[in-house]
């Protein structure tokens, strides 16, 4: 990929796979106090992969006790919500201040370029005198990380601690605790998971599986109790670690003069949380201590809740805004706090696109009692494959009691074979949304509130996520997803959306064999993957559609003909899509070779005659030299492609 730097991709996963329980500056010797600075000193606490599973939060199950100390220090909030179920969009909106989707920033991973001009805010706090530290994970989801990384921070690694400052200097520190991310919650080997996480826990301390409280969206099997006790473990042990750094903070006599954020990056690693746009995927715990001589700062008294909506995207203006440092005009958050404080939100947003392997386009409103779901590809269940989170034994439990019948509607809300195209639920009177509101009656104001509330958003936001990676990467040309946005001429994102609406729409595959004719390579995309959602076609009418989709196997755009290829080939007796999907396989544009991919794995065992190639392609994908992070989502979709078939 000529236009991509390769990176070591593995410094992401492998910082979430091999770094230590706890920080190595843990033992760092305190230092002198120093007076307290004019402005005060910000200390974010981040745990990966979690919602407010805290005892603070009335989760009884959970053992948090230093938090829940941090919590009758601080303020908590109730209605804290990440803008992305999975880390690195959610990061690319942190640093930035921007939402990921207005970025081009949104796909797990995909290392679009963002205007220059666009630094992370820990840059202007540097220019205000701060000293910036983060330990340790980055994760911004840009081809600029390199440049952000150098911007932002004084000292960015696993010893980056706000002890290098000056005297007196003011600082602003971040560390990322990993000891909740979704591997060590699920994914690892329970061996792996008592040596590396659960030694640091007494017997007293480790959760009782027979305690553990099942949703309903779980079937209440002793595997789901062993998972959830092994995920409030891992919280437990985050607890302490989080003790850990507040009480360097106290030794270091600094404690007086900082303020503490506690906060998670994303949803639950967990099936039905990380990953999905419900509550579990989205609601984050947000604890913030303000200490005596900056309480004129906090919006209630210490042990307090405060119930205002906050999205992640207001995150960097809040931090300049207690900083006293200006916030840019082109940072798209709200700051809660601070002089610059803006009014109260109404709701917040989110999104969902693709995620390793695991394509999708889903986005969410969220206000303080309803949360509306808008599902874009809503023949793809948000249980499809990923071979990350496939090695988890729940999600291997739920997938084969979902084969088997044995799933009730509420677990067939995560587990079923396809979405609806719109979910709306009442979180008030269903806090596990598992109950779709979308043919009562009695909701269809509401209903028709969060439908404009999502269309707006798309268009102030100018929502980039209506086009296949490839077809960006075609249209940017030199310049970024933002900027291809805002030209209406290249990125026609009303007749995107409007197509793109009509996936999953039974009365719509007349209007999408006209759409394959279309001018936009766009337009076609989406009339193709329509045609795919609607399944295969009875017999009188496989034909007719034949017909259409046979000749778009030779469209220009390659995004265009691997999506007619996977309409076509589940009903086609010719191996004309088989054919092209095995081709683009080797495409060097890693984003259609990934979609060709994943369009085989889910064939089935059609995809049988592209068994040799794909086996072929997977040899070259597991060289050292495959660095690109597409090479691991390959190896990820080959490989259960190649077990399925070879079953």
């Amino acid at each position: 990929m000529g236009r991509r730097t390769p990176i070591l991709w593995l410094a992401a996963i492998g910082t979430l796979v091999l770094s230590a329980v706890r920080p190595d500056t843990m033992a760092a010797e305190p230092r002198p106090a120093a007076a307290g600075p004019a402005t005060p000193n910000i200390l974010w606490i981040t745990s990966e992969d979690m919602g407010p599973q805290l005892g603070c939060y009335g989760d009884a199950y959970a053992a948090t006790p230093r938090l829940d100390r941090l919590a009758r220090e601080g303020v908590r909030y109730t209605h804290c919500f990440a803008t992305a179920p999975v880390c690195s969009p959610a990061r690319s909106c942190l640093i930035t201040g921007l939402y990921a989707t207005s970025l081009g920033t949104q796909h797990l991973r995909s290392l679009f370029p963002i205007p220059r001009e666009f630094q992370g805010y820990p840059a202007y706090l540097r220019a205000a005198g701060y000293y910036c530290t983060n330990n340790v994970k980055t994760d911004y989801n840009t081809a600029n990380e390199p440049a952000l990384i150098a911007a932002a921070w004084d000292q960015c690694s696993g010893r980056a601690h706000w002890r290098g400052r000056r005297a007196g200097q003011p600082f602003f520190s971040v560390f990322n605790l990993m000891v909740t991310h979704q591997s060590r919650t699920s994914v690892w080997p329970q061996r792996q998971f008592e040596q590396m996480i659960a030694k640091v826990l007494s017997p007293a301390e480790r959760h009782d599986p027979a305690r553990a409280l099942v949703p309903p969206f779980y079937p209440d099997t002793p595997t789901a109790r062993t998972s959830l006790a092994r995920y409030y473990d891992c919280i437990t042990a985050m607890d302490k670690e989080a003790a850990g750094l507040l009480d360097q903070l106290a030794d270091d006599g600094l404690a007086d003069d900082t303020i503490v954020f506690f906060y998670a990056d994303n949803g639950m690693g967990m099936p039905r949380g990380k990953r999905t746009l419900y509550d579990t995927g989205l609601r984050e715990p947000l604890i913030i201590r303000f200490p005596q001589k900056y309480q004129h700062l906090a919006p209630a008294a210490a042990g307090q809740t405060v119930a205002r909506l906050v999205s992640f995207v207001d995150f960097a203006p809040t931090v300049l805004s207690l900083a006293g440092v200006q916030v840019p005009a082109h940072m798209q958050g709200v700051a809660f706090l601070g002089g610059q404080a803006g009014p109260p939100r109404d709701c917040v947003y989110g999104a969902r696109d693709r995620v390793d392997e695991a394509y999708d386009l889903a986005r969410s409103v969220r206000d303080a009692r309803y949360l509306y779901i808008r599902n874009y590809l809503p023949h793809l269940s948000w249980n499809q494959p990923e071979g990350f989170s496939d090695a988890a034994e729940l999600r291997q439990e739920i997938t084969r009691l979902a084969a088997v019948g044995r799933l009730n509607d509420a677990q067939l809300t995560y587990a079923g074979s396809r979405r609806p195209p719109e979910e709306l639920y009442d979180t008030d009177t269903d806090p596990h949304q598992v109950h779709n509101l979308v043919s009562s009656p009695q909701h269809q104001a509401t209903l028709a509130t969060m439908r404009a509330r999502h269309q707006r958003w798309l268009v102030e936001t100018r929502d980039v996520g209506f086009l296949p990676e490839a077809e960006v990467w075609a249209r940017c040309g030199g310049s970024t997803p933002w900027d291809l946005a805002r030209d209406d001429r290249r990125y026609p994102q009303p007749r995107l959306v409007q197509a793109a609406a009509l996936v999953g729409r039974t009365d719509a595959v007349a209007e999408q064999l006209k759409l394959l004719a279309d001018a936009d390579a766009g337009v076609r995309y989406w009339a193709a993957v329509g045609l795919q959602a609607a399944g295969a076609p009875p017999q009188e009418r496989r034909e007719s559609l034949r017909t259409a989709l046979r000749p778009v196997l030779d469209d220009p755009s390659p995004s265009v003909h691997v999506a007619a290829a996977a309409a076509l080939a589940p009903f086609d007796d010719s191996p004309a899509a088989v054919a092209l999907l095995m081709r683009e396989l080797r495409n060097p544009q890693l984003d259609v070779a990934l979609q060709s991919a994943r369009a085989l794995q889910l064939l089935g065992p059609r995809a049988r005659p592209a068994l040799s190639a794909m086996k072929a392609f997977l040899q070259s994908a597991e060289q050292p030299e495959a660095a690109a992070p597409q090479y691991l989502f390959l190896q990820f979709s080959l490989r259960a492609a190649i077990r399925g078939l070879e079953r």
